[in-house]
């Protein structure tokens, strides 16, 4: 039988009338661990992780997992055993690498608002580099180095007004946006960078934004940071790595982004062209390796006939999988045992109580209560932003590896919830 794949899922497909994920059937895994429930391929996260290494083979890189994509343990120890570095945003991050096996000299840390707290949890355990996004935050950096007794290896997060045609929520590299120095004040302050005695300048850094298909935003970006490498240089502050960010995009229904190994194909040509292809290179790809390797499972609670539209319900939420809420995202959603017979056009819901709480608008299914629904492309941004809203507890997570289904995370009991709280008494 030749399995029946689903577009932009490498791993995902039907044998027969069943649901697979590599070699194990969904419906098996939501019988014996109830819904909602995540699961996750390894084989789709190491061929993603394929593509970026088969673009940098013979160069000087480091491929630095986003974790801020899927910050699940499981999901970060493959990239860990992988050999990747990570880029993280908050202190808590940081504790997961390293929980999940994370060398903390491959890490990179980003974000705008680094506490001193976090600064100094981070210079204690090594960390490779600070990705600094204001002067104000590089002023404080050298302070707490210092009295920490060491100088911060920093990079300079530029924000190069490169439109990166994406959700306006999810761009990072517009004048409008909060992310990194403006273009025009790079130079200065890189000096006053090389000048604070808390501070060794290590690189430079630009991310654009995410979920990019197209690969003019990228080329333009890097001219803009190259011209700033030379200006940098030139004044004087030598610079021993480039970070090019992340944000490509995947195949969420009918997307078509660039493959990683041809994108970064034209993006060396172009380094190699300015006379910078022998520089050290760092990228930080989040989406793109996580995204098209989950799914979602989800039970059909009712089904709810209407004069304007018509309602599935589901028992998976906005809490569980946020995008369509937040972003006005699309996710493809198909069922696990496909029934014969004509479809019906529903928007399907979850149960929180907001009339926001919806998965997908106008899907043609044929449905009854009690069926499985998978919910694809549900690998990034879902359970890393998931919630406890109207007291739901978060949804188990399964590695699929094979023919083996690991279980990463049990399912979050209300118990669970209210551990940390306390009445007055």
């Amino acid at each position: 039988m030749i399995p029946r794949k689903l577009p932009g899922q490498p791993h995902i497909a039907y044998r027969g009338n069943q649901l697979f994920v590599e070699e194990v059937c969904l419906a098996d895994l939501a019988q014996v661990h109830g819904t909602p429930l995540f699961v996750y391929s390894k084989a789709a996260m190491l061929e993603a992780l394929a593509a970026y290494q088969r673009g940098f083979a013979g160069r000087n890189a480091r491929i630095c997992y986003a974790m801020k994509a899927n910050s699940s343990l499981g999901v970060l120890q493959v990239f860990a055993q992988a050999g990747c570095g990570f880029d993280i945003v908050s202190g808590g991050e940081l504790q997961r690498v390293l929980a999940a096996g994370g060398a903390a000299d491959k890490i990179i840390f980003s974000g705008v608002g680094k506490t001193r707290d976090e600064m100094r949890q981070a210079l204690a355990a090594g960390i490779g580099c600070f990705n600094v996004e204001s002067e104000a935050e590089l002023e404080v950096l050298s302070e707490v180095a210092l009295a920490f007794g060491t100088r911060a290896p920093v990079s300079i997060r530029v924000n190069p007004n490169v439109d990166p045609k994406t959700h306006p929520y999810i761009s990072t590299g517009l004048k409008g946006n909060k992310f990194g120095v403006a273009h025009e004040r790079t130079l200065q302050t890189y000096q006053r960078a090389a000048a604070l005695p808390g501070l060794r300048v290590v690189g430079i850094d630009c991310h654009i934004g995410s979920q990019i298909t197209e690969e003019t935003p990228y080329l333009d970006a890097m001219d803009r940071v190259l011209d700033l490498v030379e200006a940098i240089e030139a004044a004087g502050i030598p610079l021993h790595h480039i970070d090019f960010g992340g944000g490509l995009g995947i195949d969420y229904n009918g997307d078509t982004p660039p493959a990683a190994d041809a994108l970064w194909a034209r993006l060396l040509a172009r380094l190699d062209a300015r006379g910078h292809g022998d520089r050290q290179l760092m990228i930080e790809p989040g989406r793109s390796l996580v995204g098209n390797a989950g799914v979602c499972l989800t039970e059909v609670i009712y089904l709810k006939p209407g004069e304007q539209k018509n309602f599935c319900i589901i028992d998976a939420a906005m809490n569980d999988l946020p995008r369509p809420a937040m972003y006005q995202a699309f996710h493809q959603i198909v069922p696990l045992q496909p029934r014969e017979g004509d479809a019906t056009v529903f928007d399907v819901v979850g149960p929180v109580c907001e009339s926001g709480d919806w998965i997908g608008r106008d899907r043609a299914l044929n449905v009854q209560p009690g069926d499985l629904l998978a919910v694809l492309s549900a690998g990034a941004y879902c359970m890393s932003m998931a919630s406890n809203y109207n007291t739901r507890g978060r949804a188990a997570e399964l590695l699929v590896d094979g023919t083996q289904a690991h279980l990463i995370r049990r399912r979050e009991t209300a118990t669970d919830q209210m551990m940390a709280e306390s009445l007055v008494r």
